[in-house]
C-alpha cells in the first residue's frame, strides 16, 4: 500500500492511501469485529451465561403469547405435566399461563426450573 503522508508543524499528521485501500480496511475492522462478538457470545453460551431463544417463540411473545406456556410447548410438555414438575396443581399452572394470576417468586421459579430456563426468560 502506498500512503502519502501530509504533515502538520512538521509531523506526521494524515495519512492518504488509494479508496480501494480504505474499503479493504473497513471490511478488514468490520470482519474482526463480527469474529470478536460471535466469539464473545460463543463463550457465553457454552458457559450458560447466554442463551439462544428459538425464533418461534420471540415472535409468539412479541404478538402477545405469554412465555410459560411458550415454553411448556417448545419443550413438548402438558400442562399436567409440568405442574407435576414444577409440585404445583394444574388449574394453578392454566392461570398463570393465560395471566389470571401472576404466581409466586417460588412459584415461578420452580416453574422455571422445570422448563431449564431462567427466570427471566419468564417474567417481565
Amino acid at each position: 500500500m502506498k500512503a502519502q503522508i501530509i504533515e502538520k508543524n512538521g509531523k506526521p499528521e494524515y495519512a492518504v492511501i488509494p479508496y480501494e485501500e480504505y474499503l479493504r480496511m473497513l471490511d478488514a475492522m468490520a470482519d474482526k469485529t463480527d469474529a470478536q462478538v460471535i466469539a464473545e457470545f460463543h463463550n457465553g453460551y457454552t458457559s450458560g451465561r447466554e442463551v439462544m431463544i428459538p425464533a418461534e417463540i420471540v415472535r409468539r411473545e412479541l404478538d402477545g403469547e405469554l412465555p410459560i406456556k411458550l415454553w411448556r410447548e417448545h419443550r413438548g410438555l402438558t400442562q399436567q405435566e409440568l405442574a407435576d414438575r414444577a409440585g404445583i396443581s394444574k388449574p394453578y399452572l392454566s392461570q398463570i399461563e393465560t395471566g389470571r394470576r401472576q404466581g409466586t417468586v417460588d412459584t415461578l421459579s420452580a416453574i422455571a426450573r422445570a422448563l431449564d430456563v431462567s427466570l427471566d426468560l419468564l417474567t417481565d
